[in-house]
């Protein structure tokens, strides 16, 4: 049974054990129901317990039941129902209360928790807002500024804090169960003090006004925060049965939206990416011994990845000096997470001590289980690397290139083990970025597959299996609506309202921005490596090798599309840009005209998706839905419109494919309709039906 019920001398004990996160099932809400009713009934309990079995409390929703008519009992109706007990209840958690799991906890009359819970209200990051009186009790708790920024930010909350704004009323000191059992008893006999009949706060218009313009600045297009605070305000100051009236019926607004919809897009794709037929069954081979070769940024992100994992890592650079310097990096960013709270300080020193070394020496990963090569973005020279590794590397060693463009079959044709060769392509920084694209070439072994897998779960990072091409699934589409935003700038666009109008779209950045975060010799030598390659008619941004031949390399050079400097650090428009864009063009004879925001969001839409789906149709992607987990995760697309193939379903595969065609009308050569496309479109089928291969 999902919920048990006993009494242990006058204390009636509610078990839920649904596992493996005791997700808030039918079951288990029809199982509080009836053990609540058998508590009330049991006149031996004075006072009683809620507890959860295995690893954590109530974690949240049933995912399972998502997208699904919703059957009674409503998990308002069962919080209500243990709220009005007349006998005092203690909700005693471990792990993870959040969502429903919070809002269940919020419900009994008194709370308990391990030293290391942690609660929040995470209904924003699916487009909705608590549902079940987390708007309500909350803030009758904490108070309005608390709950506001709790709810609106998802934020999971430490025990600690949690005590000191009130949501709970003590932390465990010892067992946890014993210790909410003697709180239970200290409280038999009482009145139950129920959250639901406490006083709300007083409302205070400017710090809503605060929090509501900070929400625009922070989670720009996005609704549910803003419905969130609404939802609290005007709970504020009316009887409880009132705020939830009102608290539900904004929910079951916000179950109707888009974003909602493009929300529970996204965090089921990030769960299906790792289901794969080929791994099924596939048993991933040791890796407990890390190697990173290359100490630059990429390599240090990846050392210190693996390193809070729990890994042992042995960093190698090129001689000893190297190696030192690239230890130094290492520790400065472990020590960074120390000032911020996310590492404790012993943690860090017994890390730095135990499993982290840095060499000048290749034989120092002799014994290394998987082994990732970060050096320069070169064939030539990861081609060495690759060589000296099959000299060295133990047998059944996994061989990774973190390669973001070049073609991991030439590199694993350099060894004598090619089954032992993957792409494991990291995000910078790679201590931060969740996503890992693992490239499997044509001859990577099934455990080599599964193990990359593996690594990422380990490391906490969305895995996304891609095949070898140039950039695989994320920097191939990157390049082609990269291409679309640089044919707007040579046309007449400015960089400046490109970047200005695909922010307002939902972007994090603009592609001018990201060309300077990421240093504008990048695309300048990735130019250089495909020019041999290049059409006469392709349309080569001339002006970024201009700024790239001027040293103007982006942030790292104080100077980039935009001037960073003291005045600047986040930077600014560059004055002169214009002087530049205005001569490439005389130079190539083009007669610049505007453009409007909409022609541009249109076009670098259309950019993407189009090459979303060759990528599809080529199998370098597997489903429609591993693109939209990439660029989500990658490239800062909007997570709220749930992916580039999401949102061209729902924007109508049809009227992209008219706006190709009228795109083409002056350039047919890079405006051609991908064959997958069309055929969707002229079908009226969705990318969603080749997810679930079936139509939509």
């Amino acid at each position: 049974m999902s919920v048990t019920y006993h009494r242990d001398g006058a204390v009636g004990i509610i078990t839920i054990a649904n596992p493996p996160v005791n997700a808030m099932s039918l079951a288990v809400r029809s199982g509080l129901m009836d053990a609540a009713a058998a508590f009330a009934t049991d006149d031996q309990a004075l006072s009683g317990v809620i507890l959860c079995d295995g690893r954590t409390w109530v974690a949240g929703a049933d995912i399972s039941e998502f997208g699904k008519p919703p059957i009674q009992p409503f998990l308002p109706d069962v919080i209500d129902t243990i709220e009005r007990l007349e006998k005092p209840v203690v909700a005693a958690f471990h792990g993870t209360a959040l969502g429903g799991g919070l809002e269940l906890a919020l419900g009994a009359h008194a709370r308990i928790a391990a030293p290391a819970a942690r609660m929040g209200l995470p209904e924003v990051t699916l487009g909705l807002l608590p549902g079940a009186g987390g708007t309500q009790r909350v803030p009758r708790l904490a108070g309005l500024k608390a709950a506001l920024e709790m709810i609106t930010s998802a934020r999971q909350v430490p025990a600690s804090e949690a005590q000191e704004l009130g949501l709970i009323d003590r932390i465990a000191t010892g067992d946890l169960t014993q210790d909410a059992m003697a709180f239970a008893r200290e409280l038999a006999g009482s009145t139950p003090r129920r959250t639901g009949d406490l006083p709300t706060p007083d409302n205070d218009p400017a710090l809503v006004a605060d929090i509501k313009a900070s929400l625009a600045r922070k989670v720009p297009g996005q609704i549910a925060q803003a419905r969130a605070v609404d939802a609290v305000v005007e709970g504020l100051g009316v009887p409880l049965a009132e705020g939830m009236a009102q608290e539900r019926a904004k929910f079951q607004e916000l179950m109707q939206t888009p974003q909602r919809a493009a929300m529970i897009h996204a965090f089921f794709s990030e769960r299906a990416v790792a289901q794969l037929p080929e791994i099924a069954d596939v048993k991933p081979r040791v890796f407990d011994r890390i190697g990173v070769i290359g100490g630059g940024t990429m390599g240090a992100g990846i050392a210190v990845s693996a390193l809070l994992a729990g890994l042992d890592v042995t960093l190698i650079e090129r001689d000893d000096a190297a190696a030192e310097k690239a230890a130094a990096g290492v520790a400065k960013i472990l020590e960074g997470s120390v000032k911020r709270g996310k590492l404790r300080a012993d943690k860090c020193d017994a890390i730095l001590a135990n499993s982290f070394r840095a060499a000048g020496d290749y034989a120092a990963l002799a014994q290394a289980d998987l082994i990732i090569e970060a050096v320069f973005e070169k064939m030539e020279v990861k081609e060495d690397v690759f060589t000296r590794l099959d000299a060295i590397a133990k047998p059944g060693a996994i061989l990774a290139t973190n390669t973001s463009y070049l073609d991991v079959n030439r590199i694993a044709a350099v060894t004598s083990r090619p089954q032992d060769v993957i792409g494991l392509h990291f995000f910078s920084p790679a201590h931060v970025m969740r996503l890992l694209e693992v490239v499997v070439a044509d001859h990577t072994a099934p455990d080599v597959t599964a193990t990359g897998f593996a690594l990422a779960r380990k490391l906490k990072k969305i895995a996304v299996r891609a095949g070898v091409c140039d950039g695989f699934i994320g920097n191939r589409i990157l390049s082609h609506y990269r291409m679309a935003a640089d044919a707007m700038v040579l046309d007449g666009a400015s960089p400046y309202q490109i970047d200005r109008a695909l922010t307002d779209f939902g972007f994090a950045m603009g592609p001018y921005a990201v060309s300077d975060l990421a240093g504008l010799d990048i695309g300048y030598f990735t130019r250089q490596r495909k020019a041999a390659d290049l059409h006469p008619r392709d349309r080569v941004p001339v002006f970024a090798d201009r700024l790239y031949e001027q040293g103007h390399l982006g942030r790292k050079s104080g100077q980039g599309y935009y001037i960073y400097d003291a005045d600047s650090p986040n930077g600014r428009q560059d004055p002169a840009l214009a002087g530049l864009l205005e001569q490439v063009r005389a130079d190539l004879g083009i007669t610049p005209r505007d453009f409007t925001d909409a022609e541009i969001v249109a076009r670098y839409m259309a950019a993407m998706v189009n090459e979303s789906a060759r990528v599809v149709q080529d199998g370098i992607a597997l489903r429609p839905l591993d693109v939209d987990v990439v660029l989500l995760n990658g490239y800062g697309f909007p997570r709220w419109r749930g992916g580039p193939l999401h949102w061209a379903d729902h924007q109508g595969l049809a009227s992209i494919v008219a706006d190709i065609e009228t795109f083409a009308e002056t350039d047919d050569h890079y405006w051609q309709v991908a064959p997958l496309l069309r055929d969707l479109a002229q079908q009226g089928r969705s990318f969603a039906a080749l997810n679930e291969g079936k139509p939509a």
